[in-house]
């Protein structure tokens, strides 16, 4: 199944709800930095979150997010664009703990105390910032703690991601519920009763559900339209040309240095993984281009 977002709104429109099916796009990403069961799960998790944070923005426009805990994981940090592209890493890609309740042990792995902090580019001059604390340190609860204490949106949020013995992606996804002014408390209290009755995300998964059956779970006592069914990837913004500006960002001693010391640069992107390699002849017109730039400027 490919992956794909929906959105869909209840009639009267109080509440909205985004659901995707992200396997491909977890499996991927996971296999590209190498990461062990404990860490592709958190990883999985906060990749679908980006997605589903990427499909509330509008066009062009892009969200960052950052979880940092106390745990052997140290860093997550997941990129998302409003078209449904998403990049994400670990910091410790190989971190496996023991199983926990017999379930892969996220927020130990995380750590139970840190920040999640969020950043928007919504093409205006500054963007948007929130940081709040590590709610529970399972990707999901503090997602939803992030969007109803931050942005004083009372949310709901589920992730699931499930990891074979052999380390790879069999299915992942999730859903995010959101209650829009003015508020029906009738329509929360049905929504948030089929919410409670929800199997775990990731056995729906493995049943094979689709993004419209979340949806379908969750509005079941809710009339709802369903508004948009996108596609969603795994995208990563790196290339040659922004390769080469952060080296020429080092300044002059520094890419001297890096071409008097190696006979090739390899540059790895830290998101995607992607190889860029540059020979000596390229290092020396990288310092060319930079001394005309320092002529121009002086």
């Amino acid at each position: 199944m490919q992956d794909y977002l929906i959105r869909a709104v209840t009639v009267e429109g109080h509440i909205r709800g985004l659901a995707c099916v992200s396997t491909r796009l977890v499996h991927e990403i996971c296999h590209r930095h190498g990461t062990a069961p404990t860490a592709s799960a958190a990883l999985g998790r906060a990749l679908t979150g980006g997605v589903l944070f990427g499909a509330l923005l509008k066009s062009h426009q892009r969200v960052a997010m950052k979880f940092e805990g106390n745990g052997p994981l140290k860093k997550i940090l997941v990129e998302a664009d409003s078209d449904g592209s998403v990049r994400g890493y670990v910091a410790e890609p190989r971190v496996d703990l023991e199983l926990k309740n017999g379930k892969l042990d996220v927020a130990g792995a995380l750590g139970h105390a840190g920040l999640l902090t969020v950043a928007k580019d919504l093409r205006m001059k500054e963007p948007y910032q929130g940081i709040v604390e590590l709610y529970t340190s399972e990707i999901a609860e503090d997602l939803a703690y992030y969007l109803t204490e931050s942005e004083q949106i009372p949310s709901a949020v589920g992730l699931g991601v499930f990891v074979e013995p052999d380390g790879s992606v069999s299915c992942a996804g999730g859903f995010l519920v959101q209650s829009l002014p003015p508020s029906s408390d009738e329509m929360i209290r049905k929504t948030v009763r089929q919410l409670e009755k929800l199997p775990p995300i990731t056995e729906l998964l493995r049943e094979g559900a689709h993004p419209e059956d979340l949806i379908e779970l969750i509005f079941k006592e809710v009339p709802y339209d369903v508004l948009e069914k996108r596609p969603i990837s795994p995208k990563c913004s790196c290339s040659r040309e922004r390769i080469e500006k952060a080296l020429l960002s080092l300044g002059e001693k520094e890419l001297e240095s890096l071409a008097r010391e190696h006979e090739e640069v390899d540059v790895n992107c830290e998101f995607c993984r992607e190889n860029y390699r540059f020979s000596k002849e390229d290092m020396g017109n990288l310092m060319e281009k930079l001394m005309s730039q320092e002529k121009i400027l002086h």
